[in-house]
This record gives C-alpha cells, sequence and structure tokens, in this order.
C-alpha cells in the first residue's frame, strides 16, 4: 500500500490528511476515516493502510486543523492528566456538527478528483468523536455518501446537543452500521434506544448492536483496545463496504 501525505482545501482552511492507496494503485472506491478523540497518527495510519489492504482508497484526516499545531497526546494517560484532558476537550469542540459539514464535503471533493478513486458513491467511518462524525456527515450529505459506520461512537443520541445523528435520521440514505461499547457513559442506555427508534422511524437501513467490549476497542493504541472485537468490526466494514461501494 502507498501511503500520500495530502493537504486537502475546505472553507476553513487546509485539512491536513494521509492518502492510503491499494497496491494496485487503484482506481478503488474510496472511504473517509474519522479518528477518534486522539487524532491522527500513527495507529490511524495502520488503519487506513489495512482499509487499502481491502481494496479502497482510504482518507484519514486531521479534524483539529482549525486549531494550526497540535501536540499528540499519549491515550494511555491523555483521560487521567487533568491539563491533557482538557486541552483534549478544547480541540474536540472545533469539531461541530457544521465543522464536520464543511469538512466532509471537500474531501468528497477531493476524492472525486483523484485518480485514484472510482465509484459515484464514498463510505465512511469513524471511531468516539470520529463515529458520531460519520453519522452526522451521512445526514449531511446523503447523496454521496453509500455507507457508513461508527465504532464506539458517542453523543450520538444526546438530548441537549444539537443535530446529533438521531436528530438528523430523516435525512440519512446510506447503510448504516453502528457497533457501540459496553457500559459506555459517553452512549448510555437512552441514548441506544433514541437512536434506535429515530432509525426506525426514518426508514434507515441500519445494523445498530453492542459490542461485548469497552470504549476504544476497535483502537490498538487505545488501553481499552480489544483484539476480538477489533476484527469484529473490519468484518462489519468489510461486508458494509462491499454492499455498498463495489
Amino acid at each position: 500500500m502507498a501511503r500520500i501525505d495530502v493537504r486537502v482545501p475546505t472553507p476553513d482552511g487546509e485539512c491536513p490528511a494521509s492518502l492510503h492507496v491499494p497496491d494496485s494503485g487503484g482506481p478503488a472506491p474510496a472511504v473517509i476515516m474519522f479518528p477518534d478523540a486522539g487524532g491522527p497518527r500513527e495507529t490511524f495510519s495502520v488503519m487506513g493502510d489495512r482499509l487499502a489492504a481491502m481494496g479502497y482508497v482510504a482518507l484519514v484526516p486531521d479534524p483539529y486543523y482549525r486549531a494550526g499545531a497540535w501536540a499528540p497526546f499519549d491515550l494511555a494517560t491523555v483521560f487521567t492528566d487533568p491539563d491533557e484532558r482538557a486541552r483534549l476537550t478544547t480541540l474536540m469542540q472545533t469539531f461541530t456538527p457544521e465543522a464536520v459539514d464543511r469538512d466532509t464535503g471537500a474531501f468528497l471533493d477531493f476524492l472525486a478528483a483523484r485518480d485514484e478513486v472510482t465509484g459515484e458513491k464514498v463510505g465512511i467511518t469513524g471511531y468516539c468523536m470520529g463515529g458520531r462524525a460519520s453519522l452526522v456527515a451521512a445526514a449531511k450529505h446523503p447523496d454521496r455518501i453509500g455507507g457508513a459506520a461508527s465504532f464506539h461512537g458517542g453523543g450520538l443520541a444526546a438530548a441537549d446537543a444539537p443535530e446529533t445523528p438521531a436528530a438528523l435520521a430523516d435525512r440519512i440514505q446510506a447503510k448504516l452500521y453502528i457497533a457501540a461499547a459496553e457500559n459506555d457513559d459517553s452512549f448510555p442506555a437512552d441514548q441506544y434506544e433514541r437512536l434506535d427508534k429515530a432509525l426506525e422511524a426514518a426508514g434507515v437501513d441500519y445494523t445498530l448492536v453492542t459490542y461485548p467490549a469497552a470504549h476504544g476497542f476497535a483502537v490498538r493504541d487505545n488501553p481499552t483496545h480489544d483484539a476480538d472485537a477489533e476484527e469484529r468490526h473490519w468484518a462489519a466494514m468489510g461486508e458494509l463496504y462491499a454492499a455498498t461501494l463495489r
């Protein structure tokens, strides 16, 4: 697989990203991969490589580019270090639903112009805050997103938050795969039920399941990584994109 460092023009500036291309060089269907709250790092570059090995062109963007240069986080300590957790929270607040909408439009245009990419529809996936972003993007760009996945996504149906995936369910046309984590304070039982009802009422083609693993299960440098759950999530993505992008 080839990794290409790119800069994607957006309405808010240039977004650094990595583009992961199959050994064939393409053309192949594209998938946007939104990182978790820790942002883009080697772990997600490896995940982009794996998507490329599955036959997709993967784009892994930096959702925090609006903040300028920022120091990488140590996932082993970021949530127990008060200063680092505050810094993380500040960066996360820049990735609003409006920002997701603008960025996704720019990413879709960028991919459409690449010789390595083929197909009318693009896939999208995300983890933690990126899981929420993936579903918001599917709602904001329903004619261009074919399949959307969310893994241990948080705030998917919060009652006090604007433009959650649950609130936008009637705009979604993509096929969805949503895997929650057990005992996840960022996506508790009331949100699970609210999202389930909203997607069903909107007639969305979706799968909503809970993996027997903790928040962060799919990401290898997360202290709560679960190898079995990670492999299950790769299999689920393979099935989703084979059904919607091929």
